[in-house]
């Protein structure tokens, strides 16, 4: 099979392509490899997979409307993993343009160019923050999700109402995932684990948000990239039990669907916090700062729609994540 994964370059992009190649199948992997984080992390990721003789790399911006014609029009992709996009919750707050730019317009080439030419499946990637301002949980794919606390969430959200349309429209079997805080080695430098890992070893203050009273399903990549894989295996088809009288937003009359992958364990941002300190061998100095904008108290994943429809929903434990990050973190900085 030959996937074009978009966000090649990125934390989940990686995992995802090396899964494909390491079974047989054949990679195009794009990236614009921007500055949000350093670009020399995302030159280290693609440099993991170039060892791989089915893996090619293009350096393209899914903005670009052309050069993701051209992309399409010479490659005859049988699957498209979607994973690239401007991530970040706070991000969001201060530069709002550059979401409409990668994860509005990008998502709209993505799908446009996969109705010119038809394939097996879409893949892509939604978040766990489409969830917004929803306190019952676990949070299920039955919930309504018109509550977005974020312009970062209310993009993904959009990304699933896009590629509904398209599936209605013209019948491309696609199917979003949403990510429940993903962690591991190679992950971003902008999300926790890295931030407080690199703040406890230079002995300098993490920022504990909310007093610490938050609680996040924390989801070891390697199940992420496991959980894209086997359901990029299952595309989707319309569901005959659908009823338009009372809708349902997990299930569609089209060929789409939305699944959560997560721990489907929360933890306490407090117990993250201490496990870390102990892979470390080093106490963390806090600062406990109040609530941020556009933040949530909990997530927390309902994971067996997935699990009924792919058999496999991710459980490593937390501890065992986090002392592999480190192990990585310290190698990749040379400090081990």
């Amino acid at each position: 099979m030959k996937v074009l994964v978009t966000g090649a370059a990125g934390f989940i992009g990686m995992y995802v392509s090396r899964l494909l190649l390491q079974r047989g199948d054949e990679v195009v992997g794009i990236d614009n490899l921007n500055d949000y984080y350093s670009p020399a992390l995302k030159q280290a990721r693609i440099e993991q997979l170039q060892p791989f003789s089915r893996f090619g790399f293009e350096t393209i911006d899914i903005a670009d409307s052309a050069a993701m014609a051209s992309l399409f029009a010479r490659h005859g992709f049988d699957a498209v993993v979607h994973l690239a996009a401007q991530a970040g919750v706070r991000y969001s707050l201060k530069n709002p343009l550059a979401y409409a730019h990668s994860n509005l317009l990008g998502f709209t080439n993505v799908i446009e160019n996969c109705r010119q030419y038809p394939l097996r499946h879409l893949v892509y990637a939604s978040s766990s923050s489409v969830y917004g301002g929803n306190t019952k949980v676990p949070f299920s794919e039955d919930d309504n999700v018109d509550h977005p606390v974020s312009f970062y969430a209310a993009t993904k959200k959009a990304n699933e109402l896009m590629a509904h349309s398209y599936a209605h429209l013209y019948g491309i079997p696609s199917t979003g995932l949403r990510f429940f805080t993903v962690y591991g080695p190679w992950g971003r430098p902008d999300m926790a684990m890295w931030l407080f890992t690199e703040a406890i070893l230079q002995d300098k203050p993490i920022k504990v948000f909310n007093h610490g009273k938050l609680q996040r399903d924390f989801t070891y990549i390697d199940d992420i990239a496991e959980g894209v894989i086997r359901v990029l295996d299952q595309p989707p088809a319309a569901a005959g039990e659908f009823d338009p009288a009372q809708p349902n937003p997990a299930i569609s009359s089209a060929p789409h669907r939305v699944f959560n992958i997560g721990n489907h364990k929360p933890v306490q941002l407090e117990t993250f916090i201490t496990t870390l300190e102990q892979c470390l061998g080093k106490t963390a100095n806090k600062l406990y700062l109040e609530m941020q904008a556009g933040d949530v108290h909990a997530t927390y994943a309902d994971t067996s729609r997935l699990q009924a429809a792919v058999k496999f929903q991710p459980d490593t434990d937390l501890r065992i994540g986090i002392e592999r990050f480190v192990q990585w973190y310290k190698e990749y900085h040379q400090l081990a």
